[in-house]
């Protein structure tokens, strides 16, 4: 595997000329790169002559990520494929770099709430429900042998008790901590493990009118149970009709009935989690409200769920 020595326009071209040589001489337009200060995320994208997106890395961290979803993504694309899959253009690991089509359309995050909750959740359990099987799971690591953990963890719950607390009122802290405790609770007992898509939030769906196009952002791929992958689908547009519809849809194609109680535990640990990084770094939050905002939203989504923690025995207690 050999990764660009920089992240410049200069080196995504010199890639470009090696990998797929008609679009060496497009215009590149860089996207927006964060955490430079760490190699870990030493990645980004660059829109290719306004048709395509390539993607690239320039440390080993962030080339291991990228070779990662360069086989995942070619393993899933053999038939029978699954749907909302990028179409990748060109790809190579020497020089490492992924060449997608560009798809027209907008994040889930922007149109969600102009959008009916019950078909976009139809259409992410479609999406799912094909990633989620056995046969999928076995093509892959047939490919690319042995998969491992989805990449990207949310916080513990023991990290959620001895550095969030601070970012909370006074007020919310015992229900905070009660909420951890119900979260090992319901956790405790591990899934079925099953492909998963590892980040599966709006930013990282395409879509386009009424329809998903597609899902990009496959190198946190891995193993999971399934309500990893819709941990962050109870934020996701307003009330939690986006979680209940992709549940009950998924049901009704796989005859498999997921566990609303597991996604919020998964939830939890994911908004407190992306709420106490954010705050400890100085970074707004994505909606720029308050971390005190994001456990008044929990507290309402558990009651709009029916899910009550505090009337859950716990094991710790037993």
């Amino acid at each position: 595997m050999r990764w660009l020595e920089e992240g410049s326009p200069s080196a995504v071209a010199g890639a470009l000329r090696e990998v797929a040589p008609a679009l060496g001489d497009c215009s590149i337009v860089l996207r927006e790169m964060l955490g430079e200060e760490d190699p870990l995320w030493w990645a980004a994208s660059a829109v290719v002559g306004e048709r395509f997106v390539a993607k690239f890395a320039w440390s080993r961290p962030a080339g291991l990520r990228l070779a990662h979803e360069i086989a995942v993504v070619a393993a899933l694309a053999r038939e029978p494929g699954i749907p909302f899959l990028p179409n990748v253009v060109a790809s190579s690991t020497d020089p490492l770099l992924l060449v997608t089509e560009l798809v027209p359309g907008k994040s889930l995050f922007e149109v969600v709430d102009s959008l009916d909750r019950d078909d976009v959740g139809r259409q992410l359990a479609h999406f799912l429900a094909a990633l989620n099987r056995s046969a999928t799971r076995e093509r892959v690591e047939a490919v690319i042998g042995d998969l491992p953990p989805a990449i990207l963890q949310p916080a513990t719950t023991n990290d959620l008790r001895d550095r969030f607390m601070k970012w909370a009122r006074p007020d919310q802290r015992p229900a905070v901590m009660q909420w951890c405790d119900w979260a090992d609770d319901v956790l405790a007992t591990p899934g079925r493990n099953v492909l998963v898509h590892g980040d599966l939030h709006g930013g990282n769906q395409v879509w386009e009118g009424e329809h998903l196009r597609v899902v990009v952002d496959f190198e946190t791929a891995g193993l999971a149970e399934a309500e990893y992958d819709l941990r962050a689908f109870p934020g996701t547009g307003p009330g939690v009709e986006l979680l209940t519809a992709t549940l009950h849809h998924y049901n009704h194609l796989t005859g498999h009935e997921l566990s609303a109680e597991r996604v919020m535990a998964w939830h939890l640990r994911t908004a407190l989690g992306d709420a106490l990084w954010r705050s400890e770094a100085g970074v707004a939050l994505p909606d720029h409200r308050t971390p005190h905002a994001w456990v008044d939203d929990l507290a309402q989504r558990f009651t709009a769920l029916g899910i009550d923690p505090d009337a859950r025995p716990l094991l710790r207690s037993v």
